[in-house]
């Protein structure tokens, strides 16, 4: 049965980043290094499922868990994957490539914060 994923743009995501939500990029790792949003946690698309109680204990209070790739494909399919997990996920409408459209700072390597 399909999900329907929600998605938020990144001025949406900077505001809730900054609030202290839960960003998870889900590309691969090499990737990640080469630019990802500040603060986000690296988790590729393909180990979701196994974390999926993870993150549903590291949201806050009920809080999505941000999902981001470079573009919004892969993010959304893995908001609809953990949906079905249990999961409030939403994901990142344009994904990295339009959080540095918008000029919104990136860091690289393979450190979240």
């Amino acid at each position: 049965m399909p999900v329907a994923v929600r998605e938020i743009d990144t001025p949406a995501l900077a505001a809730a980043a900054r609030d202290g939500a839960l960003v998870v990029d889900v590309r691969e790792p090499h990737e990640y290094v080469e630019g990802h949003v500040p603060c986000a946690r690296l988790l590729p698309v393909g180990a979701l499922g196994r974390h999926a109680p993870d993150l549903r204990r590291a949201a806050h209070r009920n809080a999505p868990v941000y999902l981001i790739c470079r573009t919004g494909v892969r993010s959304a399919q893995a908001a609809a994957q953990l949906e079905r997990s249990g999961v409030h996920a939403v994901s990142v409408a344009g994904g990295t490539e339009a959080w540095e459209a918008a000029g919104l700072p990136v860091v690289t390597g393979s450190h979240a914060c």
